[in-house]
């Protein structure tokens, strides 16, 4: 399972770029953020429900399957016709979330916290569970340690710990990088390690996007990261 795009949704022409590229590649997942959870609030926050209904037209348009987060209750009913509901790691324990989340029975991609334990991460998709959703997909994204010269570190020893509880589990070497050039052997890595998907970070213009630019693979970059997995 391989899912990508932007970490922003920009605008339809980038979507639409993305998803071209995508389905000639035979990924049937596309990411985009609609509503972006930033550290400062003079950063680029998302087009909200207008970024939603450009994946929604991308959908129509590709046949893809889309994934994007969702970071308030409130919002729900926009979600309730999304393929994949993303939990970031800034809410894996917003508890009042999780459960609306897991009333809607949709997919469920649940991301790390930047600082939890396992047990906490798996008791956050309890929370989901208890509403009757078992469809859950768990991301390890890196998680925060002392070491500065990446964004996080990589956290692939959860996978096998987490399939051994009967998870689905994903990685986002993108988050835990921070940085392109390692986005390949830390999915190498977490392949050998039994991982059941990535999800990476692309943008027809990197350098033009406008968030986390420095982790972004253009196009042709992902072509060869592609290439690079399939060998």
């Amino acid at each position: 399972m391989i899912i990508a795009g932007p970490c922003a949704i920009e605008s339809y022409e980038q979507l639409e770029k993305v998803a071209e590229f995508l389905v000639s590649k035979g990924i049937k997942y596309i990411r985009g953020g609609a509503f972006k959870p930033r550290t400062t609030p003079d950063s680029f926050q998302g087009l909200g429900k207008e970024g939603l209904e450009m994946l929604f037209k991308i959908r129509s348009k590709f046949g893809l399957k889309i994934v994007t987060e969702i970071m308030d209750t409130r919002d729900i009913e926009l979600f309730k016709d999304v393929d994949v509901v993303q939990i970031g790691a800034r809410n894996m324990q917003n508890y009042p979330l999780l459960i609306e989340v897991g009333k809607l029975g949709n997919t469920v991609l649940l991301k790390r916290g930047l600082s939890s334990k396992i047990s906490e991460w798996v008791g956050a998709a309890g929370y989901i569970q208890a509403q009757g959703n078992n469809d859950i997909i768990m991301c390890a994204r890196g998680i925060r340690t002392f070491e500065t010269e990446t964004r996080f570190t990589a956290d692939i020893d959860a996978i096998p710990i987490l399939q051994k509880k009967g998870f689905k589990v994903i990685f986002d070497p993108s988050h835990s990088a921070g940085r392109k050039d390692l986005i390949l052997p830390l999915s190498k890595a977490a392949m050998a390690c039994g991982a059941d998907g990535l999800i990476v970070e692309i943008h027809p213009e990197p350098a033009k996007a406008l968030c986390d630019a420095s982790q972004q693979l253009t196009l042709d970059e992902f072509r060869l990261f592609l290439d690079d997995l399939k060998a």
